[in-house]
C-alpha cells in the first residue's frame, strides 16, 4: 500500500472522497494532509457545494504543506457551463523544509490515486493560486 521512496499511504477515504466532489458534486473541495505518524495521506477538510473559492482558499494553512482538489466551474466564450477539477500542491515557504520535502516526494502517487485531475497547480503563496491563473490554465 505505501510507496517504496516516500512510504506514504493513501487512505481509502481520500479516494472515495475524490469520487464524491468528481461523480456526485457533492464538495466544492477537498483539502488533504500528510499525517506523518501515521505515514498516510488523509482527508482534512471537506467544501460544501456551496462554499466559494475564498472558502477553499482560506482553509490552506499559512505555514504548512496540504494537498487539495477544487471543483472549478466557469462558462466558456460560447456561454457553455463547463468545470475543471483542479490539483494544488500547496507549500508555502514558511513551511518546515522536512514537509516540503515530504509532500514533494508523495505528491505524484497521490495525484495517481485520484484520476480525473485536469488541472495542476504548485502554489507557495495564494498569488499563484488565483482564480485568474484558474481561469487562463482552463481554456
Amino acid at each position: 500500500m505505501a510507496n517504496a521512496a516516500s512510504g506514504m499511504a493513501v487512505h481509502d477515504d481520500c479516494k472515495l472522497k475524490f469520487l464524491e466532489l468528481k461523480a456526485k458534486r457533492t464538495h466544492r473541495f477537498i483539502v488533504f494532509k500528510i499525517e506523518e505518524k501515521q505515514k498516510q495521506v488523509i482527508v482534512e477538510k471537506l467544501g460544501k457545494p456551496t462554499d466559494s473559492y475564498e472558502d477553499f482558499t482560506a482553509s490552506l494553512p499559512a505555514n504548512e504543506c496540504r494537498y487539495a482538489v477544487y471543483d472549478f466551474d466557469y462558462v466558456t466564450d460560447e456561454n457553455c457551463q463547463k468545470s475543471r477539477i483542479v490539483f494544488v500542491a500547496w507549500s508555502p515557504d514558511t513551511s518546515r523544509v522536512r514537509s516540503k520535502m515530504i509532500y514533494a516526494s508523495s505528491k505524484d502517487r497521490f495525484k495517481r490515486e485520484l484520476d480525473g485531475i485536469q488541472i495542476e497547480l504548485q502554489a507557495t503563496d495564494p498569488t499563484e493560486m488565483g482564480l485568474d491563473v484558474i481561469r487562463s490554465r482552463s481554456y
